[in-house]
């Protein structure tokens, strides 16, 4: 007579359907499968995310898998193992018994392992004549072997989530460098465009962006960051063709020029135009381009807002604000006026903006400005670089809170 095999919990603890499910799977098994029991624990430990079992629960099926003395664990036998409650402890790393009751009941709820209770709860085997095991009661290992193909499924799929993930992280953090960056080289190299608001749909787009994140919230992010870079790439890349075309086109014009006999040079910094009579006057010299929109000027350098009664939403608003800052902190009118000769109204303005927003980074606001006048003087200064690393620091600072 073949000995019973329990079906139901020992106590109070109920029978639930999940229970049933996992003992139909077992007797279903294959009797020729077999598998090896690590490599099935590694392919459980990687879809543990949709087994739904814990690192803690995971621990203790290797306690598990350690009672078993066989590497294959094969569909024709039994694989009950009956290790008391004190032995499964020190090998799941000295495990509190309540926490190891309850991992234990996770196990079997995840239909990882089956509940083999005996007549009065207790785990153990009755041996027959020669020492052979005729019964055992405690967690059969069976369902590991009848569901080994739905784990090694979920393992892959596991897998492909992961690098699915780690290629949208990638795609993210290269067209966030490559926005940066091209931004940055129109303002420097006064591209015309609407740069502000490039960087404004940027700044919006990354903040967007959790701390942590699953595919399916990264990958729509990636693809409007993409649109975003080649939108901006088109810009800059229209601009060169346009530049070499007008290259091209100048180059033809003086080829004409020094072929006309009746043509005459003069100094180039210096053009001249005719008046009514005839008369030659040099022509007026043109007021210097602003090489920031005011906007991001103002994202970069928000603390000029304090300085501004009504507010700041002109240029004018601004340089009356940065005449106060300049007197604020410190800065001599002859090291202003020297800044504003060099690198224009405006420009000096968003310099001074800078130094306070840098706060007490500048120990001396008046000999810094000297400093970078003295570099702009001789043509190794650009305002492009300072804005686009306030803007980076504001932004750092927004995802850190």
């Amino acid at each position: 007579m073949d000995p019973h095999l329990s079906t139901t919990p020992f106590g109070r603890r109920p029978l639930s359907l999940a229970m049933v499910a996992s003992q139909v799977a077992a007797k279903a098994r294959p009797p020729n499968a077999t598998v090896h029991k690590w490599q099935i624990f590694r392919a459980i430990c990687a879809g543990k995310a949709a087994i739904r079992i814990s690192d803690r629960g995971l621990a203790v099926l290797n306690a598990l898998l350690t009672f078993h003395p066989e590497t294959a664990l094969t569909g024709d036998k039994d694989l009950i193992v009956f290790p008391s409650n004190d032995q499964l402890a020190l090998r799941a790393h000295g495990m509190p018994p309540a926490t190891l009751r309850r991992h234990l009941a996770a196990l079997v709820d995840c239909g990882l392992v089956i509940r083999r209770d005996s007549p009065n709860g207790k785990r153990y085997a009755r041996k027959g004549q020669g020492g052979a095991i005729e019964t055992a009661f405690g967690f059969d290992l069976t369902p590991l072997v009848a569901r080994a193909a739905e784990f090694e499924r979920l393992a892959e799929e596991a897998q492909a989530e992961r690098r699915a993930l780690a290629l949208a992280r990638e795609r993210i953090t290269l067209y966030r460098r490559d926005v940066a960056k091209m931004i940055a080289a129109g303002i420097e190299e006064d591209v015309p465009a609407d740069w502000c608001g490039f960087h404004s749909a940027y700044l919006a787009l990354v903040s967007r962006i959790p701390r942590t994140a699953t595919r399916l919230e990264l990958e729509p992010l990636a693809g409007q960051l993409g649109c975003l870079a080649d939108e901006i790439r088109k810009v800059l890349e229209d601009h060169v063709k346009a530049e070499k075309i007008s290259a091209n086109e100048s180059q033809f014009e003086r080829h004409i020029q020094n072929s006309n006999p009746q043509s005459t040079e003069s100094d180039p910094g210096f053009r001249e135009s005719q008046g009514p009579a005839g008369e030659v006057r040099p022509e007026k010299p043109r007021a210097p381009q602003r090489s920031f929109p005011l906007g991001m000027v103002l994202e970069a350098c928000p603390d000029i807002g304090d300085y501004a009664r009504h507010g700041i939403s002109s240029w004018r608003d601004f340089m009356a604000a940065a005449g106060l800052v300049r007197s604020a902190l410190g800065i001599s009118p002859s090291a202003w006026e020297d800044s504003r000769a060099v690198l224009g109204e405006e420009d000096a303005a968003v310099v001074v903006a800078a130094i306070l927003q840098r706060g007490e980074a500048i120990k001396s606001p008046g000999g810094y400005l000297r400093s970078l006048t003295e570099k702009a003087r001789g043509g190794n200064f650009s305002l492009g670089p300072v804005l686009m690393a306030l803007i980076r620091t504001k932004l750092r600072e927004r995802m850190r809170a």
